[in-house]
């Protein structure tokens, strides 16, 4: 392989053996390991091989999530409990649905401010909805109201941004203000509580974050879940090879197979675990499937639909993507409004977790806004836009849930919980801006 990738092709995976010396590892760093290796030694190698030129993918985040746990775990043994995780598990879930979020707009190389309000809004909408002294709406019918008019707000925000050319930074800064006063105003200066056994549409709603599958249930739908992943992925990549396209080697595949199975397993032992002070509370909380729903649906939509491959191409070069014939203006509206239907979702959650919404909590959701950033950021997203992917929001989430959980658990101060989460955030920032200054000129 020369130093001029226009005039050599990159190796396909019929091209035999590849020589990965230390001239070749730093030339090929730009190209997927997939796509220069041969067996899993070879893959290994080239991934290396991007990691010391600067391209380090979720290596950060995987070891951030390394040291947090051991760190804590030293500090109070009770940290990696089964009881804790589970906490930790369901505490994250808004962290990685707000980041997921926010990721639609990095992507394009836009931020938005408002997701956070969007999920508070979310919240309000349908607690008020289920209420049987006022709309005593159906659960599920306030849920999809709920998510329309969440959809709407993202509409509206991603067309001023994409068809006004207003700076994404005014228009969500404006959006978060808007909501908060309108959540505020739904919410009526009251309180409004969901927990009531004697209604069946408030008791559903609050068993959505509270509730759980049966240990038994658990462990079939952890079966399904990752059968159904695995023979995806193995018929998607042998199809690949059949028919002479790139593909990784098929270790590999089996490689990622075993871990999604260890680590569907462990997650449901952990889960399996009785984790109630006094009586059974047993089995996969609801919300992690949600939350693992919401992650696959995202990631096939980015990384496997020509749409996917247009907000990519738009958060790398927007001039080039529209020469090459992409419809920015659609694009990016869907963008927002896809961040806002996932932010939506959030607020379901919220409301479940929460239990009782006051105006204080609707205030407290502007704190969400940035820690969406921050797990998104942390997880491996870049905010210059091209590069990142939905799982890195869920990575970031369970970092900064981790962070909160530990500190909260050695009774650190709230103040002081935000200035080591403001030091990790910043430390991911560093590393995506010394990572951009490594690429490739294209890739900036």
């Amino acid at each position: 392989m020369t130093a001029d990738h226009g005039d050599t092709p990159a190796p396909t995976a019929g091209a035999g053996t590849v020589d990965l010396t230390a001239d070749a590892k730093v030339e090929a760093v730009d190209i997927p390991p997939e796509l220069v290796a041969q067996s899993l030694g070879q893959y290994f190698r080239a991934s290396w091989a991007r990691v010391r030129a600067g391209n380090s993918g979720v290596l950060p985040v995987v070891l951030a999530i390394v040291v947090v746990a051991v760190s804590f775990q030293i500090a109070n043994s009770k940290f990696l409990s089964a009881q804790n995780l589970v906490n930790l598990f369901e505490q994250s879930s808004i962290y990685m649905l707000l980041a997921i979020a926010e990721i639609f707009a990095l992507l394009l190389g836009e931020i938005d401010l408002s997701v956070g309000l969007v999920m508070g809004l979310g919240s309000v909408v349908v607690a008020e909805l289920v209420q049987p002294t006022a709309a005593n709406w159906p659960w599920w019918a306030a849920i999809i109201v709920t998510l329309l008019a969440c959809c709407a707000v993202g509409a509206i925000q991603g067309s001023l941004v994409a068809r006004l050319r207003m700076p994404s930074f005014i228009v969500t800064l404006g959006g978060l203000l808007i909501l908060e006063g309108v959540a505020i105003i739904v919410l009526g200066g009251g309180l409004v509580g969901i927990g009531n056994a004697q209604y069946r549409n408030e008791l559903v709603l609050y068993n959505i974050f509270w509730g759980s599958f049966s240990p038994v249930v658990s462990w079939i739908l952890m079966i399904v879940i990752v059968g159904a992943a695995g023979i995806g992925l193995w018929l998607r990549e042998a199809s690949k090879r059949r028919h002479g396209l790139e593909a990784p080697p098929a270790s590999l595949t089996a490689l990622k197979i075993a871990l999604m199975a260890v680590a569907g397993i462990a997650l449901v032992a952990i889960c399996n675990v009785n984790r109630a002070h006094v009586g059974t509370i047993k089995g996969v909380p609801y919300i992690i499937p949600i939350v693992l729903v919401v992650l696959g649906v995202s990631t096939v939509l980015l990384q496997r639909t020509r749409f996917g491959r247009y907000v990519y191409a738009i958060g790398g070069n927007a001039e080039a993507a529209r020469r090459a014939g992409v419809s920015l203006p659609s694009i990016r509206t869907w963008c927002f409004v896809l961040a806002a239907l996932i932010s939506g979702i959030a607020g379901v959650l919220f409301a479940s977790w929460q239990v009782s919404l006051t105006t204080n909590i609707i205030k407290a959701a502007n704190s969400y806004v940035l820690l969406a950033v921050a797990a998104a950021v942390i997880g491996g997203t870049s905010l210059f836009g091209g590069r990142g992917k939905t799982i890195h929001g869920v990575l970031g989430g369970l970092v900064i849930g981790g962070i909160y959980n530990g500190l909260y658990l050695l009774g650190v101060s709230s103040q002081w919980i935000d200035v080591v989460v403001a030091a990790v955030l910043l430390a991911a920032a560093v590393i995506d801006v010394l990572s951009r200054r490594g690429a490739p000129a294209g890739q900036k």
